[in-house]
C-alpha cells in the first residue's frame, strides 16, 4: 500500500495518515485541538506531538476551550513540570491566549474554511517537491489569525492546519487515499 512520502513505517504515523490526515473537518473543538498541536509542533516533528497527543488531552482538559481560556500561570507552571508533553512555556501559553482569541470569533469553522472558500482545495502532487510548506490562503489565515489575537499560527504552521484539516487535500496521487478522498 502507497502512503505519502512523509508517513513513516511507525503504525502510529500510518494510522494517524489512513485515518485522519486530509479529511475535512468541521468539529470546532477537533479544529482547536489540531491547530494547538499543529502550534506545538513548531520547531519538531509532527511524530513528536503524535505521540503526545493522548498526554496533551488529560493535561489540557480534552482541549476544552473554555477551560483553557481560565489557566492560570501557576497551571501553566505546573505542565512545564510533565515530561509526557513538549514543554515549551510560550506554546502553552500561547495554548491560553489561542483559547481567548478563539473564544471571541463568532463562528470559528466558518472563519477558519473561509480561507479555501468553504471547500477543499484539492491538490494533484505526484511528488514531495511539488508539495509547498506555505502558499498564499495560509499567508492569509495567519495574518488573520494574528490579527484576531493568536499566537504560534506563522504560514507553515497554517498550511500544516490545512492540509491536516482537509482544507487542502495534499496526499500524493500515487498515495491510496488520494483516491479514496478526491472522487470524480
Amino acid at each position: 500500500m502507497t502512503r505519502c512520502f512523509w508517513c513513516s513505517e511507525d503504525p502510529l504515523y500510518m494510522a494517524y495518515h489512513d485515518e485522519e490526515w486530509g479529511v475535512p473537518l468541521t468539529d470546532p473543538d477537533k479544529l482547536f485541538e489540531l491547530l494547538m498541536l499543529e502550534g506545538f509542533q513548531a520547531g519538531l516533528s509532527w511524530i513528536t506531538v503524535l505521540k503526545k497527543r493522548e498526554r496533551y488531552r488529560q493535561v489540557l482538559h480534552g482541549f476544552d476551550v473554555k477551560r483553557l481560556a481560565e489557566l492560570s500561570d501557576d497551571e501553566i507552571e505546573a505542565l512545564m513540570q510533565d515530561p509526557g508533553i513538549v514543554r515549551n512555556r510560550l506554546k502553552l501559553k500561547a495554548v491560553r491566549q489561542n483559547a481567548l482569541a478563539w473564544l471571541k470569533l463568532d463562528d470559528p469553522v466558518k472563519y477558519l474554511w473561509s480561507f479555501v472558500d468553504g471547500e477543499p482545495l484539492i491538490n494533484h502532487f505526484s511528488e514531495r517537491g511539488q508539495v509547498p510548506a506555505i502558499t498564499p490562503q495560509a499567508e492569509a489565515m495567519s495574518k488573520a489569525l494574528k490579527k484576531a489575537g493568536f499566537n504560534f499560527v506563522g504560514p507553515t504552521i497554517c498550511y500544516a492546519f490545512m492540509q491536516a484539516s482537509g482544507m487542502v487535500m495534499d496526499h500524493t496521487t500515487n498515495c491510496f487515499r488520494y483516491r479514496e478522498l478526491v472522487k470524480g
